[in-house]
């Protein structure tokens, strides 16, 4: 990965997370960390 495909990722994820905070409340996040937790769980079950 190149530095511009970085730095294009990284953008997007920062204007992705602002505008869920400005437009949600971060609701959208609170949702996929949980998501997230259910599956580390999940995962480490299975381990």
């Amino acid at each position: 990965m190149t530095d511009r495909v970085a730095l294009y990722i990284a953008l997007t994820l920062a204007v992705a997370i602002g505008l869920d905070l400005l437009l949600n409340q971060g609701q959208i996040l609170m949702f996929l960390a949980k998501k997230f937790l259910y599956l580390v769980d999940w995962v480490q079950f299975w381990r």
